[in-house]
C-alpha cells in the first residue's frame, strides 16, 4: 500500500484546503445566523442561502461530485483513497463543505446506486438532477417496528400489480426527506416473502410527491434539528411503476451492501476530519485557559488526552485508508472485515476527543458558541448509523472464527 497521496488526490486536496480557509470556514457564521432565522420563520429544512453561493464558487473551481469513482469518470474521478483523503477535509465543517461540494449523504449513496444499477431512464431522471446539485434525495431503509440492526427483518411491502408496484409500510430516520428540494426516495421494501432472508428484499425508486407518501414527523437528534431533517415516512397504498424497481427484483439486500462499503469509509474519513477540528480547538482552548495560576496546557490529564488524541486519530486513519485502499484493490467484499472494523473504530475515536474538547471548553463546549456539542451529536448517533456498533463486531468476529474453520 502507497501511503503518499496520488498526484491527482493532493491536487485536490491543495484546491480543497484553499476553498476550505477562504470560503468555508468564513461562512459558518453566516450559515447558524441564516438558519436560526429560517428556524424563527418556521422553515427549518430550508436551505440557507449561503450554501447555494458556496455551492456555486465550489463548482466553478471543480470541486464538484469528488465522491464518483474513477469507473464513472476516468478523466476525472477519483479511487475511494483518493476521495478519503478529501472527506476528511470536509469533516472540519461537516454541516457546509460535503453539501457545497455536492457530496453529502445520503446523495451520494444513491448516486453510486443509480450509477451502478439504474437503468438509463432511471439515470436520466433522477441521476443527472442529482449529479448537477438541482434536487435532494432521501434512503428509506431503517423501520421503527423493527430490529433495524439486522436489514433481513424489513417488513414494507413492494407487490408487483400488472405494471405496478403497491407499497404499504412505514420508515423513519429517512434523513434528507424533511429538505424541500428532496423530490425522491429509495425505498427498500419485501417483494417476495418466501424467498431466502438475503433475497426478499428489492429496491424501488418512489417520487415524494406520490400519493400515499406521507411525512409522519421530524425526528430530532439529541434535540437538534438537522436541515436536511431525518423523516418519519407512512406509506400507504403507494403505486409507483415497475420500471421504477432497481436492478432485479429481489436484490435489494445486494444493492445495500454495494452502498455502505464506499459510504462507510467517507462517513469514517468525515468522523476523522471532525476529531482533528476537535483536537485543534481542544489545544486552542488549553493554551488559552489558566486555572489555579498555570495554563490548562499545563495539566498532566490535559497533555495525556492531547497525546492520546494523536496517537488515536493516527490510527484510524491508517485503518481506513487501508479499507479504502482494500475496495479500491480487492473489492469491497473482500475488505467486509476492514469495512466494518473502521465503523466501530472511528466514531468511538472521534466521540472520546471531542467528548474530551468540550471538558476543557467547560460550559462553552455544551454551548452553540463552539461546533463540539453538534460534533458530539452527530459523531454518538454515528454509532448506530449505518449498523450498531455491537452487529460489525458480531461480523467482525465472525468471519475471524471461519478464517480459522472454527463453527459460528
Amino acid at each position: 500500500m502507497e501511503f503518499s497521496n496520488s498526484a491527482k488526490a493532493q491536487e485536490y486536496l491543495n484546491l480543497l484546503q484553499s476553498f476550505m480557509d477562504q470560503k468555508v470556514f468564513p461562512s459558518e457564521t453566516i450559515y447558524h445566523k441564516q438558519r436560526e432565522a429560517l428556524m424563527a420563520s418556521g422553515e427549518p429544512h430550508s436551505l440557507p442561502a449561503i450554501i447555494e453561493e458556496l455551492k456555486e464558487s465550489a463548482r466553478a473551481k471543480g470541486l464538484w461530485n469528488l465522491f464518483l469513482p474513477d469507473s464513472h469518470d476516468p478523466n476525472h474521478g477519483l479511487s475511494v483513497t483518493d476521495y478519503a483523503v478529501l472527506a476528511e477535509l470536509t469533516g472540519w465543517s461537516p454541516e457546509i463543505a460535503p453539501e457545497v461540494l455536492n457530496c453529502s449523504a445520503p446523495d451520494t449513496g444513491n448516486m453510486e446506486v443509480l450509477h451502478l444499477f439504474g437503468s438509463e431512464a432511471q439515470k436520466k431522471e433522477w441521476l443527472e438532477p442529482l449529479l448537477n446539485g438541482e434536487i435532494r434525495s432521501g434512503f428509506a431503509m431503517t423501520e421503527p417496528d423493527i430490529a433495524s440492526s439486522d436489514a433481513r427483518n424489513i417488513s414494507t411491502s413492494i407487490v408487483r400489480h400488472g405494471d405496478e408496484y403497491v407499497i404499504n409500510g412505514r420508515k423513519w430516520w429517512t434523513t434528507g426527506a424533511m429538505d424541500p428540494r428532496c423530490q425522491v426516495l429509495i425505498v427498500m421494501g419485501v417483494t417476495d416473502p418466501d424467498a431466502d432472508s438475503h433475497h426478499r428484499q428489492s429496491m424501488v425508486l418512489v417520487p415524494l410527491n406520490t400519493p400515499g407518501v406521507s411525512i409522519v414527523r421530524n425526528l430530532s437528534v439529541f434535540g437538534y434539528q438537522d436541515q436536511h431533517g431525518h423523516a418519519e415516512i407512512l406509506f400507504e397504498q403507494v403505486k409507483v411503476p415497475v420500471t421504477n424497481l432497481i436492478g432485479a427484483q429481489g436484490s435489494g439486500f445486494e444493492i445495500a451492501q454495494a452502498r455502505l462499503g464506499p459510504g462507510r469509509v467517507h462517513h469514517c474519513m468525515r468522523a476523522i476530519g471532525m476529531a482533528e477540528r476537535a483536537l485543534s480547538l481542544m489545544i486552542d482552548r488549553a493554551g488559552e485557559r489558566k486555572t489555579f495560576g498555570s495554563a490548562l496546557a499545563a495539566q498532566g490529564i490535559i497533555q495525556e488526552w492531547i497525546a492520546n488524541a494523536r496517537i488515536d486519530i493516527e490510527q484510524a486513519r491508517l485503518l481506513v485508508l487501508k479499507t479504502a485502499w482494500m475496495i479500491d484493490t480487492v473489492g469491497a467484499k473482500a475488505a467486509r472485515k476492514e469495512i466494518a472494523a473502521i465503523k466501530v473504530v472511528v466514531p468511538r475515536m472521534a466521540q472520546e476527543i471531542i467528548d474530551h474538547a468540550i471538558q476543557v471548553h467547560g460550559g462553552a463546549g455544551v454551548s452553540q458558541d463552539t461546533p463540539l456539542a453538534a460534533m458530539y451529536a452527530g459523531i454518538r448517533t454515528l454509532r448506530i448509523a449505518d449498523g450498531p456498533d455491537e452487529v460489525h463486531l458480531r461480523d467482525i468476529a465472525r468471519l475471524e472464527l471461519k478464517d480459522r474453520h472454527i463453527a459460528k
